[in-house]
């Protein structure tokens, strides 16, 4: 299959998926001599899609990258999302030409990363070596990110695409291309700038001086702020802001870094343990998901980190389990460009091998994929192996959460796996970061936690408080179910690693056995995951780009839901299926 063929399968799908125009729920299903397809009258114009089953999030899938439409066969992922917008509401046809203008970009994006995958992973192995289960320590953990950010999103079909971005921007500082270079400072009035936690700094951290500023008449903050941000909108922020001639932007570039998988945060080169997150200029995953950074958002961050340790201070084995990067220090300058949180990742993992959960099923140098170098090493060649010790930690952290009234949007690229051997036996371990996204039920957590339990005014944004556990249903179905479990047994399975029945098995039987051990606290995940018929699933492409949020209703684009097949029920015909 071409690269454009399988964008616009991916992008046929997720629009099947997300009831685009009722492609799911208006259509009539016809047995065709190739086999199956759906059949929609729009006034007289007759649209047609081939499908076969699927299961994960889905009954159906694209089974070829086509549609009909009046006719004619459109096989350009772009041309079929503009003849679909020219059916929709005229209301939502920007939406859709958007839409169209992302497929465009990844496209042009995923041909750059196929022409350019094997000499990066050459690269990868000459650098690092040519297995990545010995990819050890922080440093080299930036190579699994780069293995990762090759890899399509389970949910959004053009999630490569970077929207305002070309190809010369892509590859010197995407991470699919696993570059270094150096950033650019700004010294704030110190007036203008909200601190939390910003000192001590690292030693590497400049100076006015060492940046070649001049004196100041007032006090100073030192922010790093992203080439692409420096050499684009940065001016315009400072008018907003209120900064124009206040701030000053150093000429001099300093500090090496090395983007991470979500590319606006990089990694200190000469100390892989600093993390940077920094607004960048772009959106991924839909038009307004932007990956500038709102003020409020690092505080929740901040406020959520805290949350999470005195929950896990309270469950003693959690030491032995799970990791959580520190996300106390940043600063904030009145802009949604004007941020930088300064991530410090804990201590003693120079001898570990540190993997996100979106890297597992990539192509590691080789042609193999990252699971089975980690199953290798690890677990004798065992990807099941693998997969049951991360189920089982996995399900143990996020249950015990929402016993507490909490539920993570950690999904695959906000947790990785930690995995070494200090004894002699191999310890699996969860590494968590960035949980602005979380959702709370305060009644459920003030009743697990008594006096310690925050309060909604100490989070910014007012939609993580609620008083009912729906919120952290849909959040732990369509995170930690979907993205981190979920997918990682299709995917087994689609790779022949292992039976989807025996995947999907396993993987209800350990949510079924987490959710045992909450007993009465635990029936709301009973009845919305392992016995509901149906399953919340991401509507992401209509919340993120197709439709405005007013016709879409979305109060977070990232949690606005279409539902799916319940593919952990055990009577399924999907599940007996190999």
């Amino acid at each position: 299959m071409t690269v454009e063929q399988e964008l616009t399968r991916r992008v046929l799908a997720a629009l099947l998926r997300e009831d685009v125009l009722g492609l799911r729920t208006r259509s009539t299903p016809e047995h065709r001599a190739d086999g199956r397809w759906l059949q929609l009258d729009f006034d007289g114009v007759t649209v047609g899609l081939p499908i076969t089953r699927d299961g994960f999030q889905c009954e159906d899938t694209a089974r070829l990258p086509l549609l009909q439409v009046a006719g004619a066969e459109l096989t350009s992922p772009a041309a079929i999302v503009d003849a679909l917008g020219e059916l929709a509401d005229p209301r939502d046809r920007d939406g859709y030409h958007a839409f169209a203008d992302e497929c465009r970009q990844t496209l042009a994006t995923m041909a750059l990363h196929a022409a350019a995958r094997p000499t990066v992973h050459a690269d990868l192995a000459a650098r690092y070596g040519a297995s990545p289960a010995g990819w050890t320590g922080l440093g080299a953990a930036l190579a699994q990110d780069t293995l990762a950010a090759h890899l399509d999103h389970p949910v959004y079909p053009t999630a490569r695409g970077r929207s305002g971005l070309g190809e010369r921007e892509l590859m010197r500082y995407a991470p699919e291309f696993h570059p270094s270079f150096l950033l650019r400072w700004l010294a704030l009035p110190a007036a203008a700038a909200h601190l939390h936690a910003f000192a001590p700094l690292p030693a590497w951290w400049p100076t006015a001086a060492s940046l070649g500023l001049p004196p100041s008449t007032e006090p100073e903050v030192i922010i790093p702020v992203h080439p692409l941000t420096a050499d684009g909108p940065l001016d315009q922020a400072l008018r907003a802001a209120g900064l124009d001639g206040r701030a000053r932007l150093a000429a001099r570039p300093y500090l090496e870094v090395r983007p991470t998988l979500s590319m606006r945060t990089v990694a200190v080169v000469r100390d892989p343990a600093h993390h940077l997150k920094l607004p960048l200029p772009t959106a991924t995953l839909g038009l307004r998901n932007r990956r500038t950074i709102k003020p409020g958002v690092l505080p929740d961050g901040a406020a959520a980190q805290r949350l999470l340790e005195s929950v896990l201070a309270r469950t003693p084995r959690f030491a032995d389990t799970v990791l959580h990067a520190d996300e106390q220090s940043y600063a904030e300058g009145g802009h949604e460009l004007l941020a930088v949180l300064l991530r410090r990742y804990p201590a003693g993992l120079q001898d570990a091998l540190t993997v996100p959960l979106a890297a597992l099923l990539a192509d590691a140098p080789g042609g193999r994929l990252v699971v089975d170098h980690v199953a290798d090493r690890y677990y004798d060649g065992d990807p099941l192996a693998l997969y049951d010790a991360l189920l089982t930690a996995l399900f143990d952290l996020h249950t015990t959460l929402f016993a507490h009234g909490i539920a993570l949007e950690s999904h695959q690229q906000n947790t990785s796996l930690v995995l070494d051997r200090p004894d002699g036996r191999t310890r699996l371990r969860l590494l968590l970061k960035d949980n602005d996204g979380l959702r709370v039920n305060g009644p459920r957590m003030a009743a697990a936690l008594g006096e310690p339990a925050p309060k909604p005014e100490e989070f910014d944004d007012r939609r993580i408080f609620g008083d009912t556990d729906r919120p952290l249903t849909d959040l732990f179905t369509t995170i930690t179910g979907h993205l981190c479990s979920g997918a990682l047994a299709f995917g087994l399975a689609a790779h022949g690693r292992v039976p989807r029945a025996t995947a999907l098995g396993l993987l209800r039987r350990r949510l079924e056995s987490a959710v045992n051990r909450l007993g009465p606290a635990g029936e709301p995940l009973r009845a919305a995951l392992l016995d509901a018929e149906r399953l919340p699933v991401k509507a992401m492409v209509t919340a993120g780009t197709l439709l405005s949020k007013e016709r879409s209703g979305a109060a977070d684009i990232n949690k606005h839901y279409t539902s799916g097949p319940n593919y952990l029920l055990p009577d399924r015909p999907d599940r007996r299926r190999p």
